[in-house]
């Protein structure tokens, strides 16, 4: 599992809404911003691009885009304030 106390703060908030909401029993992010200064989306404040990796079993018989809804109704508001962009790489167990 990420580690909220050695993250920022938004992505000590992104791992508590999907620890919440989501129970998962895996869950990596990992903040990317770093590598898109320069780029769109990067606005200086870091914390804005991330990869996820997450297993839950609310993704259980769930397509690829339900299980990225599900994710998205997580992190709510953050998504459109705070982060530019967002890759997930959702699971249910076992897969």
């Amino acid at each position: 599992m990420s580690d909220p106390a050695t993250t920022g703060p938004i992505a000590a908030e992104m791992i508590r809404r999907l620890e919440a909401a989501l129970r998962p029993t895996r869950l990596e992010l990992e903040d990317q911003s770093a590598h898109h200064i320069g780029h769109a989306g990067h606005d200086g404040r870091g914390e804005s691009h991330f990869a996820l990796t997450i297993e839950s079993a609310a993704f259980e018989g769930q397509s690829r885009v339900q299980r990225q809804r599900l994710v998205y109704a997580a992190l709510g508001e953050l998504m459109k304030e705070r982060v530019h962009a967002l890759t997930i790489r959702a699971n249910a167990p076992d897969e």
